[in-house]
Formats: structure tokens, sequence, C-alpha cells
């Protein structure tokens, strides 16, 4: 056709494509997985520091001492006019930084280890008055 040469799919082709081996492939390879590892690596550390950094933005760091009086919330599934808060309790150990041992101020027998995610710090206000 048009002075050319039909070449059909099925026809069997020359060979005019050759894919040279590079030796030194499997040490570009690694390399290249080893510094899209250490990208991957160092982006997470850094969303992780920037998701800290926007959580403690407006957190308070409280200060619990022992003999301190708290209050501490209710887990379990409540309704509308039912208590938030139980207590008061008195700090009686602490564990680690943020864990505490509590013990009931009225019911001497009861105790509760709980974290900084559950206590309420009771304050006296004076201004109230």
């Amino acid at each position: 056709m048009h002075g050319r040469q039909i070449t059909l799919p099925f026809n069997r082709q020359n060979e005019i494509i050759s894919l040279a081996q590079n030796p030194e492939y499997s040490k570009t390879i690694r390399t290249y997985f080893e510094n899209l590892v250490n990208e991957a690596r160092n982006n997470i550390t850094k969303k992780q520091q920037q998701y800290k950094a926007r959580y403690d933005l407006h957190r308070q760091e409280l200060v619990l001492k022992i003999n301190d009086l708290v209050l501490i919330k209710t887990r379990n599934i409540r309704n509308k006019f039912d208590i938030r808060y139980e207590g008061p309790f008195k700090i009686i150990k602490q564990l680690g930084h943020k864990t505490f041992i509590v013990q009931h101020v009225k019911k001497l027998t009861l105790t509760r280890q709980v974290t900084m995610d559950v206590i309420v710090p009771l304050v006296d206000r004076w201004n109230l008055i």
C-alpha cells in the first residue's frame, strides 16, 4: 500500500528493540527503595510532630500532687441527668507520668487506678461566696 510493505499483526517482526542490561541495576534499585523508605519514615515522624504540636496547642498540663482532691469521670452509658463525675477522690500514689491511684474520701475501701484523661481537679472557689 502506497509503496510500503504491508505489516500484519501475525507476521514475524524484526527485533529492533534491544534492552541493555545494567550490571548495577540491583544496586540502583536497592538504593532507590532505601531512599523511598527513608523519605516515608521522615514524613511520618514530621506529621506526628505536627499532630502533637496541634493537639498540645490548647492543652494545659495538669500538675497533680499526692493528697490532691479530684473527681473521676464516669465511663458507663448515662442519660441526660445522670451524674458525670464521681468523687471526691484523693490521690494516694502516682504510678507514672499520667497514671494515679486514687482513694474515695468517704469510702476508704474504694480505690482505683486512673489516668489523666478521666481526672478533673477539684478546686475551691473562694470568690463565689
